[in-house]
């Protein structure tokens, strides 16, 4: 297996990642990070896929779905009867079926979770798993939806040249980048 399995989140002190469907924040240069880790490879030749559940894709508004210059995965129960709300995506019925996708695809370089709550569950029990992106906000906001909790002393924390290591503001919302590299 080469396709490594990265998680790409931001979550709040409580651990909170949502509200109502949406993000409780607004982040500009967080989102321009996300996309750009989703995006990049190595290898000019390949992309990366981004792996989500339904309600997930139905938080993306219409004209940014698909996530452009990525494959991107829905794993929905809908899958064996997609409507045109999926346009523009790949419809799996499982996890392990989005992992099976992108094993027959050799253009794929990376595989990013990107949410929500159940998603990430099942990427953090993975054996595919390689690291975790983690936007700490630093700050409390009310939500309904909660990153699974992970044991970081199964993970070490690493650096990445391409990830800035300083505390990042926008307008009155600090937070920081840090990533959780699984143990082998």
């Amino acid at each position: 297996m080469s396709t490594r399995l990265n998680i790409i989140v931001a979550a709040c002190e409580n651990q909170g990642i949502g509200i109502n469907g949406e993000l409780p924040w607004r982040l500009r240069e967080e989102m321009k990070y996300f996309s750009r880790m989703t995006k990049m490879t190595k290898s000019s030749e390949k992309q990366n896929a981004v792996m989500m559940g339904r309600k997930t894709w139905e938080s993306i508004p219409d004209k940014f779905r698909p996530l452009p210059g990525r494959l991107n995965l829905v794993i929905s129960s809908r899958a064996k009867n997609p409507g045109p709300e999926f346009n523009g995506s790949t419809v799996c019925s499982s996890f392990k079926e989005a992992i099976d996708k992108v094993h027959s695809r050799a253009e794929v370089e990376s595989v990013w979770a990107i949410g929500g709550s159940s998603i990430y569950e099942m990427a953090l029990e993975s054996d595919h798993l390689h690291r975790i992106y983690l936007t700490r906000i630093l700050k409390d906001f009310e939500c309904d939806t909660f990153l699974p909790s992970f044991d970081p002393k199964k993970f070490q924390i690493v650096t990445d040249p391409l990830v800035p290591n300083e505390i990042q503001q926008e307008g009155d919302i600090t937070y920081k980048y840090e990533i959780y590299e699984k143990l082998k």
